[in-house]
């Protein structure tokens, strides 16, 4: 069964407007990313939002949770804003869907170059095979639950609660 990727936005999409000195979004980068990186697994990629993850609403995160609920996937990978991933996590956790799902960003846009997204979403991609039934955080190489995951501020890195 292939794994449903739904895309939220965040720095993992954003590109940069040379002209207004802004970053932006446009389209997805997800799916030149699973070429880029030789994704030989069967995936199914879905845009349900392209936002900061700072604008995100408890109205975004109900159309999260009914996407993931809905789709006939049982392993699911939600791209999304680092700032607020944890947040998102928590309320997927309470929401127990019996399906796992792992939530993945990148603190440098993909299109900077040197982006620890192409890193990022194939971590999450392997972590949701091997991971049983939950909602899981996947940044850096290392996952983490949905009830033990922050982001540092200080540090910009994903760490254990507890």
């Amino acid at each position: 069964m292939a794994v449903r990727i739904l895309v939220t936005g965040g720095t993992f999409d954003k590109e940069y407007d040379e002209i207004n000195g802004r970053l932006y979004f446009k389209d997805t980068h997800v799916d030149e990313i699973l070429k880029l990186g030789r994704c030989n697994l069967s995936t199914v990629a879905t845009t349900l939002m392209m936002i900061d993850s700072l604008e995100m609403e408890d109205s975004h995160r109900q159309n999260i949770i009914e996407h993931c609920n809905n789709c006939g996937e049982n392993k699911i990978v939600i791209t999304h804003g680092t700032d607020t991933m944890a947040t998102t996590a928590a309320v997927l956790g309470a929401a127990a869907l019996n399906k796992t799902i792992v939530l993945t960003g990148a603190l440098v846009p993909y299109k900077f170059g040197s982006s620890d997204g192409l890193f990022n979403l194939g971590s999450a991609l392997a972590f949701v095979q091997a991971l049983p039934a939950g909602v899981y955080v996947a940044m850096n190489g290392r996952y983490f639950n949905w009830d033990n995951v922050r982001k540092n501020k200080q540090t910009g890195v994903f760490e254990e609660v507890k």
